[in-house]
């Protein structure tokens, strides 16, 4: 029998959902990253979850894994054209983010960490 789902946000947030799936393609908006970029972007995210969160973004067809056939090994994640549809989702949860900052806490910069995604 085939999925049911009441209405169609939940399939969206099965995808990307959680709390590390939209941070972890944010990143990659900028680009092709290897693990150890992301965890540096990520601090707070422990290696077994980012690795699982990759693995579950790659089954899904949201990133893609690029393995490179040298020594020492080499992989780097990239969106996946499908993945790329999700940007302008990525940009409104961004922009509501801020101005929820703003809202509760007056100047965004006193609560956002000095990131590559928050110039």
């Amino acid at each position: 029998m085939a999925k049911k789902y009441n209405i169609s946000v939940e399939a969206t947030l099965e995808v990307i959902g959680g709390k590390w799936k939209c941070v972890i393609l944010c990143h990659l908006t900028h680009g092709k990253m290897r693990t150890s970029d992301l965890k540096r972007h990520m601090p707070n995210i422990t290696q077994k979850m980012l690795t699982q969160q990759l693995r579950e973004l790659e089954q899904d067809g949201i990133v893609n894994r690029i393995s490179y056939n040298q020594v020492p090994p080499k992989v780097e994640y990239e969106l996946s054209d499908y993945g790329r549809t999700l940007q302008s989702i990525l940009d409104s949860l961004c922009a509501w983010g801020e101005q929820h900052i703003i809202k509760e806490y007056g100047d965004k910069f006193a609560v956002l960490e000095d990131n590559v995604l928050n110039h």
